[in-house]
């Protein structure tokens, strides 16, 4: 008849082993449940995106001044039927008109303000927030941020 002997230091091995799959188990678990819970989209939560209106400006070899305005960030992406804020600061240019195509949006950004623009998008596709104010390469722009509903 064979027994099984184990020695003081295998007994410690096999502790130190399993205390260690145990973490690493406890880990990913705990992972997966933050990911599942801070990506679930529920329908009384109201997603926040911060924009700002931006200016470069530089000056050519002629002494000629050049700038362009912009949206920053210029894409955001938010998911159909997803209720979100959008907060735009006006850092630079005096105001910057705007409108989103394919809706009846319209605003003003000012300088020195926020605004802050309701959305909710039912229906997919790429929506373009446009500045009136610098909608072409004659007027510094275009001025064009993107709304990509997925």
């Amino acid at each position: 008849m064979k027994f099984l002997i184990f020695t003081k230091e295998t007994l410690l091995f096999f502790l130190a082993i399993g205390v260690m799959l145990a973490s690493i188990s406890a880990w990913f678990i705990l992972k997966a449940g933050d990911v599942a819970v801070f990506n679930q989209p529920s329908s009384k939560v109201v997603r926040e995106f911060h924009m700002v209106t931006a200016e470069f400006k530089t000056t050519l070899k002629n002494g000629q001044e050049i700038e362009a305005y912009r949206w920053d960030p210029g894409t955001i992406v938010i998911k159909q039927g997803e209720r979100v804020n959008l907060y735009i600061s006006g850092i630079n240019g005096e105001e910057h008109p705007f409108y989103i195509e394919g809706t009846n949006i319209k605003g003003t950004v000012k300088k020195g303000r926020e605004t802050m623009i309701p959305l909710q998008f039912n229906k997919q596709g790429t929506y373009q927030l446009i500045c009136e104010a610098h909608s072409d390469r004659q007027h510094n722009g275009p001025m064009i941020a993107y709304i990509v509903v997925n």
